[in-house]
């Protein structure tokens, strides 16, 4: 399967958040963390102190005014469903895109696949280690909303 959503950046972009690679809903909806449930909009929004963007356009205005770029590691990959387990076969997405382009000075990433993915396949080209946090998807039940911002309140200290 082939990422079908442009990464989100621009020359300001400070900090990089990857996922590992978009959900049923997000392909769908042709933009990151589509799935109602999710959480990621919300723990940023928090984090930021922002109103809860609901517009891809809110969104994107969210990202890049925190200085914020968002993609994920896999340009394409054998996935079941919204499984980040049943990820196999990655090709990863090339970071130089926005590494090359923005100043970025930290990368976080957005569960622990992600991050996997990221030391598999990116970290040696990147040269910039990641930060994992814990996942905003669904079927991470064990972190509460509250304990979520709390973790991802760590991309601004």
């Amino acid at each position: 399967m082939i990422h079908p959503i442009e990464p989100v950046f621009d020359s300001n972009s400070k900090i990089l958040i990857l996922g590992s690679f978009p959900s049923v809903a997000s392909r769908e909806n042709m933009f990151f963390y589509g799935h109602p449930q999710n959480r990621f909009w919300r723990v940023l929004a928090a984090v930021f102190g922002c109103v809860v963007p609901e517009s891809i356009e809110e969104k994107k205005h969210m990202l890049l005014s925190n200085r914020v770029a968002l993609w994920d590691v896999a340009a394409s990959c054998q996935i079941v469903g919204a499984s980040d387990s049943s990820i196999k076969d990655v090709v990863p997405n090339d970071l130089g895109i926005i590494l090359n382009s923005a100043p970025i000075e930290h990368i976080f990433t957005n569960g622990g696949t992600a991050h996997r993915l990221y030391k598999k396949h990116c970290l040696v080209k990147c040269g910039i280690e990641d930060v994992c946090l814990p996942s905003t998807s669904p079927a991470n039940a064990r972190f509460s909303l509250d304990m979520l911002v709390a973790e991802w309140k760590k991309m601004i200290q």
